[in-house]
């Protein structure tokens, strides 16, 4: 048996959430109102259900990388971000969130953290994420990107994303 690499020096794969690992589809409703309902949409996301080939994909990662968190959920939701990812039995990892009243678009956001993360001398082998903004800005980057193609989304979510800068 070859020895585990210890976290330090090992690749980083890193998982957004929403539509990539927790399917956000009974939540989504909360965004096609107008104003939109964020502490509906936020305070929902512990009921999410796993989307199945996000949760492999992680679990699989974890061979090899130290999986981590990439998400546009605010910090406020944390600790439900926590609770979620044990519930389901997901590699344990970093978790970087969202400032609380940060309002820039998730592919800005994401690739501030993907950048800082490189430049801290580790390798990122993938990123995991169903934004296709996101997915583009960091190929653009050099980042190895995996599409999380596997779960609905609505037009009020992607809207929601790119406009408002919440998720």
């Amino acid at each position: 048996m070859t020895p585990r690499t210890p976290h330090s020096s090992r690749p980083l794969a890193v998982f957004d959430l929403d539509g990539t690992l927790a399917d956000t589809a009974h939540r989504q409703r909360f965004l096609e109102r107008t104003p939109r309902d964020w502490d509906g949409f936020f305070g929902a996301a512990p009921d999410d259900p796993p989307l199945p080939e996000g949760v492999r994909m992680a679990r699989e990662s974890a061979a090899e990388c130290e999986v981590v968190y990439l998400t546009g959920r605010p910090e406020r939701c944390r600790r439900d971000t926590l609770d979620w990812l044990a519930a389901q039995d997901l590699p344990e990892g970093r978790i970087w969130m969202r400032r609380d009243h940060d309002r820039r678009p998730a592919r800005v956001t994401k690739l501030e953290i993907l950048k800082r993360l490189a430049a801290g001398g580790r390798e990122v082998r993938m990123l995991v994420d169903d934004d296709e903004l996101v997915c583009v800005a960091a190929e653009q980057a050099g980042f190895t990107v995996v599409r999380a193609r596997w779960a609905a989304t609505s037009a009020a979510l992607r809207d929601a994303q790119e406009r408002d800068g919440r998720t």
